[in-house]
């Protein structure tokens, strides 16, 4: 028979924090990226930070995305490859209970544990053998000669077709599937199983995820906050 699986996210859906925004920050600090980078990168995240508009995080995210891959030919991998390790040891550990447990329990029931992140291969791979993960999936950048060329690949914008490749490559099961994301780039993915999780949701998930009557769970603190629709309102479960 074919294993079920369950799919994760995993920037702000297992780990508390962005990875990818991480391993910027990290090669900031190095002194790996040059200073204007880092200027731009730091003023972008405090307009976010003041929350100054509704979209002040995708601009903060625009320009370090940016930012980064224009100083990507730039990068030694020695100096990617210090960050990725200095971040992983650090962040391992910051990570929601819903989304551990839940990944702990998955595990011991069967299921094939599956990882589709924007962030990069390196250390969504050292992230998910960590977790016990069965395969994972980031962005890969494209090396030459110790350093990165500025090619690059990324699963965030397809979820939903590297899912799909995933199950034949590993011939799952779509019975009692389970996705968990926290954001619109999930939606496609989430839509694709039969138990979708919306976790601590973007508004445009919620919003989704209310239309389509997910099931949507929040983590605040000590708490865990599970949302079910019932006549056609989400109540407390």
């Amino acid at each position: 028979m074919s294993q079920p699986y369950a799919v994760f996210d995993i920037d702000g859906t297992v780990i508390r924090w962005q990875l990818y925004h991480a391993i910027v920050g990290e090669l900031i600090n190095l002194g790996a990226l040059n200073e204007q980078v880092g200027k731009d990168i730091r003023e972008a995240r405090m307009t976010w930070k003041k929350r100054t508009h509704p979209e002040s995080f995708r601009e903060y995210e625009k320009v370090l995305v940016g930012s980064y891959h224009d100083a990507l030919i730039s990068l030694a991998t020695k100096d990617f490859l210090r960050a990725v390790d200095t971040v992983f040891d650090e962040y391992k550990d910051q990570v929601y209970s819903f989304s551990r447990d839940l990944i702990y329990k998955l595990k011991a029931d069967g299921y094939f544990l599956l990882a589709i992140s924007g962030s990069q291969q390196e250390i969504i791979s050292k992230l998910a053998n960590y977790y016990g993960f069965d395969d994972a999936v980031g962005q890969v950048y494209e090396q030459k000669d110790g350093y990165f060329t500025g090619e690059h690949t990324t699963p965030m914008f397809h979820k939903n077709r590297v899912l799909a490749e995933l199950i034949t490559k590993h011939k799952l099961s779509n019975e009692g599937s389970i996705a968990v994301g926290d954001s619109e780039g999930d939606i496609a993915m989430l839509a694709m199983v039969e138990q979708p999780i919306a976790f601590n949701p973007s508004r445009g998930l919620f919003e989704e995820a209310k239309n389509r009557g997910w099931r949507i769970v929040v983590e605040r603190k000590n708490m865990i906050y599970n949302l079910k629709k019932d006549n056609g309102k989400y109540t407390l479960a």
